[in-house]
């Protein structure tokens, strides 16, 4: 049984040349790609969180050093994206590079990372735009904006918010594209209010004590606020509709990372110097702080931009888990018939609309906290396999042609697989009792059927040869 096999990088290209997707994207698109997914409900809701609760204004420790994991990983990412410029992400080249069983599970951890995260962030969109019909005055029952297990019957403006945004995503990328551009500048607009209005109101005696929750603090607090910096491995599932991949990948991965990193830091060194850190463990911290010094215009301009920062968010991590659906699906893992593209939009429309049903159901009925946990954990690995993937590439094919070549590949390669597997190792234990389910589901999943429909098995292969 060879569960070892790999798929050529000539293949992968043939196939994509089969089944075109329409290419619309550039380096600028891809950037905007990345911030509208990686700068939401990290910054709007996340800082606060993780401040009150692990790290407290040292939270910018936090950042950073998840920051420095993702910047390790980012330029393994980019080297691997431009070499297999595919949809797919890490799934694509892990099938490339090191075997079809290693990367299921990493497209089994693409799914959970995707899948659960939208949900959350669905969930998240709900919470935000009940705060705004409250502070209008509207009062919605707590019957359709809650889960049952919090008092609820269903959470009515997710799965609303999840069913438009699959419906938008299956009109095509050009057009959820151009709803991205205009969502990012309003969210970029909102930050920066809250920078300008808020700035000027930190006291320092905020910041004292630095480091509450000690070092182990930052470090769990790292790994929680991982999930913010989640978006960039997003940017490389749309390789396939970049006009120039091997170019614009490296230029939106990578760029995207250090504008959101930068902001990131700013916004959560000001929020914890205008309000003690204890007071933040709120679903809305940064439009709190406002309301807390006096802004109340100001925290209600900023809540609107965070639920335009939360439905970018929304918007490319859909967009994400799509694409690897669509990767696997061609290669025969998953079946075929949700591969198809439709003819007039061009679109992976079944698997996009299937997607979206299960976002909604799962945002609509089950609480946040037990759908955002799992998140984190399947996204590290999928980042430690990437980065030996790099090491093994540079072993085995030495002299292809890599358009971006990552800098230091061992230094950086290493880099990533020890500050990933270390945060990793930081999250708590019920994390990994729930993602070693997961992934002993995806093991039966993949010899129930990936295994013996996959493209590569022997019996499939002299099918298409007769052919």
């Amino acid at each position: 049984m060879d569960i070892f096999r790999t798929k050529s990088i000539e293949a992968f290209r043939e196939g994509a040349k089969e089944k075109k997707l329409k290419k619309t994207l550039g380096a600028f698109d891809l950037i905007l790609l990345g911030v509208g997914v990686i700068m939401g409900t990290g910054i709007f809701v996340f800082t606060g969180v993780v401040a009150a609760n692990y790290a407290g204004p040292a939270i910018v420790l936090s950042l950073v050093i998840s920051a420095v994991a993702c910047a390790f990983a980012a330029l393994a990412y980019a080297e691997l994206a431009s070499i297999v410029p595919i949809s797919g992400s890490s799934y694509t080249y892990s099938y490339a590079v090191l075997g079809e069983i290693v990367a299921w599970m990493v497209g089994w951890s693409l799914i959970l990372e995707y899948s659960l995260g939208a949900s959350a962030v669905a969930a998240g969109w709900s919470a935000y735009a009940t705060g705004l019909f409250k502070s209008a005055g509207f009062s919605v029952p707590q019957a359709l904006t809650a889960v049952p297990a919090d008092g609820g019957i269903i959470n009515l403006p997710a799965v609303i918010i999840s069913l438009f945004l699959s419906l938008l995503l299956v009109r095509g990328t050009k057009e959820s594209t151009t709803l991205n551009r205009i969502l990012v500048a309003v969210k970029l607009l909102a930050v920066f209010i809250f920078l300008f209005l808020a700035g000027p109101k930190v006291d320092p005696a905020n910041w004292t004590p630095f480091m509450p929750f000690g070092i182990s603090g930052v470090v769990t607090g790292a790994a929680t606020i991982f999930l913010a910096y989640i978006g960039f491995d997003i940017v490389s599932t749309a390789a396939e509709e970049c006009k120039n991949p091997n170019r614009d990948l490296p230029i939106g991965i990578i760029g995207s990372l250090i504008v959101c990193a930068i902001l990131y830091v700013a916004v959560a060194a000001v929020l914890t110097g205008v309000v003690p850190y204890t007071e933040l463990n709120t679903g809305e911290p940064v439009a709190f702080a406002l309301r807390s010094i006096g802004y109340n215009m100001g925290s209600a301009l900023v809540g609107t931009g965070a639920i335009a920062g939360i439905t970018t968010v929304l918007l490319v991590i859909m967009y994400g888990q799509t694409r690897v659906f669509y990767a696997m699906s061609r290669d025969g893992m998953l079946p075929a018939s949700i591969c198809k593209i439709h003819p007039k939009y061009q679109t992976p429309h079944i698997i996009t609309i299937l997607s979206g049903i299960v976002v909604a159901i799962v945002s609509g009925l089950t609480p946040i906290s037990v759908i955002a946990e799992l998140t984190n954990i399947g996204t590290l690995f999928a980042f430690v396999i990437t980065a030996v993937g790099v090491l093994v590439l540079r072993r085995t094919k030495p002299n292809i042609h890599r358009p971006f070549r990552c800098p230091a590949v061992t230094f950086v390669s290493l880099g990533a697989i020890l500050s990933c597997g270390y945060l990793m190792y930081s999250l708590p234990g019920d994390t990994w009792f729930r993602y070693g389910i997961w992934s002993a589901i995806g093991l039966v999943v993949y010899f129930a059927y990936g295994y013996r429909k996959s493209l590569l098995h022997p019996r499939n292969q002299e099918k298409n040869q007769a052919a």
